[in-house]
């Protein structure tokens, strides 16, 4: 099995919205995907509620029976649209992807 964990921290404006409301849109994208791409097992997210600077304000926890179905989750369209999103709402993200 293999966890893909990716923290994502938000611009405080992007995309014509405040940061609370991009938020709350990856959050609504990402719940979506769950049913239209197969190869997710699990998918867990989590929203921060820490005011540390070094806090992170998105994270995916999510599972995938082996790489070869990660990488076709993540080249999936569905999943491209969320990521285009990502790239313009996010100052940045980090992951970490291993095998269990």
């Amino acid at each position: 099995m293999i966890k893909h964990v990716v923290l994502f921290k938000f611009k405080d404006q992007a995309e014509g919205a405040d940061k609370v409301e991009n938020i709350r849109r990856l959050k609504c994208q990402l719940e979506s995907l769950v049913g239209k791409i197969p190869e997710i097992k699990s998918f867990e997210i989590g929203l921060n509620f820490d005011k540390s600077p070094a806090a992170y304000d998105v994270v995916l926890c999510s599972e995938f029976e082996s790489e070869e179905a990660l990488r076709r989750y993540q080249k999936h369209p569905e999943h491209m649209n969320v990521f285009d999103f990502v790239k313009t709402a996010c100052e940045s993200r980090v992951l970490v992807d291993y095998v269990t």
